[in-house]
């Protein structure tokens, strides 16, 4: 019996391990796939990534324009210098391409959020020399930030902002307005909700400069000629690019006529360091009527100094010293109205601004001195924060500069697929009695009562020599959304730049100058731009 239990067991052993050893040539079953689900916490396009708790959206768009009558700019526009001759390049071609990143989980204290959309923006504005594949290719990101708990970190929109330009018209950097949203903003605020769609926000954030304009440089870039006891020692100023003056007392028969269009670097000169952000604040309602806000912001201008010795270190402070710090600041308030009595997706926005040494919450983009020479005449707006000069009894202060203006568009929709836009703006920059007097003096339109002073307090302007200048903007949009995701679109722009009462150079009467053989007067000019946009998202 023993014998037959023994022969039992080895048989049932010898069959497990042949089993085992069959059983170890065959594969073994997968673990299950762990699929991706769709998060449906944020809207559409948000999968979780597997494994996690964290939601994302991988999207991005890409977009092809042409735009004829922007002298050779898609971002500045027709007041960029140009003097519409040979050279001028009316017609600029650009492609733009983005991926966007859209991360978001879930805490204890609310949404995390991280987003990011990086691309390129390639374009072609003439007389390039590289092969197609290498125009002007540039790498671009509009937005890197951070969102938790009320705060709002990276770059994104400035909480100043309201009034959309791009969402209004392709060209919205043909005028002015506050709007950062093409490029973004480096801010770090905190918004708090306060219920039925109330929030105020305050934020410090990036500085906007336009540039500060040292009224010791003469119309070269060079130092005045101060050298009397009370400016002894004084060498080249601290100058930015400003060409006091415009166009002609830059005239050169080699080159552009309207170098004093073109001007603007406010870290090449007259702006001082970076010490404090800027100071935003708005209190905002947004509800299925619309939305309103009121905004404001404070700005420090710290100009450099009113000159340099000759060693090129800065001097001793009783011998040329600097302006004191002013605060500039901008006001602000703005409104959207939607309209579907009249049909679905019609809406109105607007908004007004006030400045004094802050001039970038109006003129964002474009930021630099205004120019444009064609035929026979020719206008210019001298754009900046603020005008200082003289030295030792002479000098001044940092005079501010006022400027104000008004944005406004209405959409309408014809057709759910084909809607237009109608856009308008208007602004105004104005100088006050010593900052013209100055900008005329440092322009060869002035004279000055203390002979080598170098302007300042003593700049007298010469007859009816005044920087004050206008512009103003009309123009349709006509849109035609193919899919939810694609849409084609056609622009019309109409623009006008008036300059304060003309004051003519090099050797001209007031109202005109000379160059060459040619007489231009002043002080008008205007502009029609007219664009082609195709747009397609990756998501709807």
């Amino acid at each position: 019996m023993k014998m037959v239990k023994s022969l039992l067991l080895g048989s049932a052993a010898g069959l497990v391990a042949v089993t085992a050893g069959q059983a170890a040539d065959l594969p073994v079953k997968a673990k299950p796939v762990e699929y991706v689900k769709v998060c449906s916490l944020y809207g559409a396009g948000f999968y979780y990534m597997p494994g996690t708790e964290m939601c994302i959206k991988i999207g991005g768009w890409v977009r092809a324009e042409a735009t004829n009558g922007g002298s050779g700019s898609l971002t500045w526009g027709p007041y960029n210098a140009n003097s519409q001759q040979r050279t001028t390049n009316n017609l600029a071609l650009r492609a733009r391409g983005y991926i966007t990143a859209d991360a978001r989980e879930q805490t204890a204290y609310g949404t995390a959020r991280a987003y990011i959309a990086v691309g390129l923006a390639p374009s072609d504005t003439g007389l390039q020399t590289s092969t197609p594949a290498g125009i002007a290719t540039t790498f671009s990101a509009n937005r890197a930030f951070l969102q938790f708990a009320g705060f709002t970190g990276g770059l994104t929109l400035s909480f100043y902002d309201f009034y959309s330009g791009p969402a209004a018209s392709y060209r919205s950097g043909y005028f002015p307005n506050s709007d950062t949203g093409d490029g973004g903003w480096i801010v770090f605020g905190y918004t708090a909700q306060f219920g039925n769609g109330f929030s105020g926000t305050v934020s410090a954030e990036q500085r906007r400069m336009t540039q500060i304009i040292n009224g010791n440089c003469a119309a070269t870039g060079t130092s005045a000629a101060i050298s009397t006891t009370t400016g002894a020692g004084l060498g080249t100023p601290t100058c930015g690019t400003f060409v006091p003056g415009g166009f002609p007392t830059a005239d050169t028969a080699a080159g552009d006529q309207i170098s004093g269009g073109s001007a603007l670097s406010p870290g090449d000169g007259a702006y001082g360091g970076l010490q404090v952000p800027d100071f935003v604040a708005n209190l905002r309602i947004d509800q299925a009527w619309g939305g309103g806000q009121l905004m404001g912001a404070i700005h420090e201008v710290n100009a450099s100094y009113y000159g340099t010795t000759a060693t090129g270190a800065p001097s001793v402070l009783n011998v040329t010293g600097h302006p004191s710090d002013a605060w500039g600041f901008a006001a602000g308030a703005g409104l959207r109205i939607n309209f579907p009595m009249f049909a679905k997706g019609d809406y109105f926005q607007s908004q007004f601004n006030y400045t004094q040494g802050a001039l970038r919450y109006l003129f964002q983009t474009p930021n630099t001195n205004w120019g444009k020479l064609a035929g026979g005449s020719e206008a210019y707006g001298v754009l900046s924060d603020c005008v200082y000069g003289g030295i030792g009894g002479t000098a001044t202060s940092c005079e501010l500069t006022t400027a104000w203006g008004v944005n406004a568009s209405y959409e309408h929709y014809w057709t759910p697929a084909w809607h237009q836009s109608f856009v308008g703006a208007y602004y105004q920059v104005q100088y006050d009695g010593a900052a013209n007097a100055m900008l005329c003096q440092a322009a060869g339109m002035g004279t000055t009562t203390v002979a080598a002073s170098g302007g300042g307090t003593a700049a007298v302007a010469a007859g009816a020599c005044n920087n004050n200048w206008t512009t103003w903007t009309v123009g349709s949009r006509l849109q035609w959304d193919v899919t939810k995701s694609f849409y084609l679109g056609v622009e019309a722009l109409y623009s006008n730049l008036h300059s304060g009462t003309p004051a003519g150079g090099s050797g001209g009467a007031i109202g005109s100058y000379t160059f060459g053989s040619a007489t231009f007067q002043e002080p008008n000019q205007d502009n029609w731009a007219f664009t082609f946009r195709a747009h397609k998202d990756f998501l709807p």
